[in-house]
């Protein structure tokens, strides 16, 4: 049976070349595995280097953002400090550390690449964002807060902070904003 069907095969593959004007008649092609593994891209080679460990830079997408991967807890979001470009990784550090120290309980994320900061059972509170030319903090319940945070948003309850690099912050204003979003009900966690 199998030498009928190879016969057959080839005769239609002699057709077939015969109707595009192949003078010769083409083999019938052997099916071939192919993998499905692609290509590795130049950061994933780039971090197997045949030398001594080095620590990989994280990878910056549009306006400086660090791409982190997602993760609970204080480490991925310090990861991300650290991963901030320039003059931002102080403002993320001077930010994380008044936010720790107004809230002692904050839970901790880096979610939607971005650190978060929430209260357990309430949901997320604040996040931060790094853009070109400054830094976003982003109350998720903004409208709620006394005073209103500067930064209007298209999402009806939320308000934006922008920090750009020669701005003063307002320790005690941004203690206050933060000691009054961790009250309220926040993102989904």
């Amino acid at each position: 049976m199998v030498g009928k069907t190879s016969k057959k095969s080839a005769k239609v593959a002699k057709k077939a070349a015969a109707k595009r004007g192949a003078t010769k008649a083409a083999k019938p092609r052997k099916a071939v595995a192919r993998s499905s593994a692609r290509k590795p891209t130049k950061a994933a080679t780039a971090t197997r280097s045949k030398g001594p460990a080095v620590a990989a830079k994280p990878v910056l997408l549009s306006g400086g953002n660090p791409q982190i991967a997602k993760g609970y807890g204080d480490a991925p979001v310090q990861a991300f400090i650290a991963a901030m470009p320039g003059w931002k990784s102080d403002v993320g550090r001077r930010l994380d550390a008044l936010i720790v120290r107004t809230v002692p309980s904050v839970s901790k994320a880096v979610k939607w690449n971005s650190p978060m900061y929430g209260v357990e059972g309430q949901g997320w509170f604040l996040g931060i964002h790094c853009f070109t030319k400054y830094v976003k903090v982003a109350f998720f319940r903004g409208m709620s807060l006394r005073p209103v945070p500067p930064g209007e948003s298209k999402q009806k309850e939320t308000r934006y902070l922008d920090i750009r690099e020669d701005d003063k912050l307002d320790e005690a204003q941004f203690a206050a904003w933060v000691k009054q979003a961790s009250q309220l009900p926040g993102e989904r966690m």
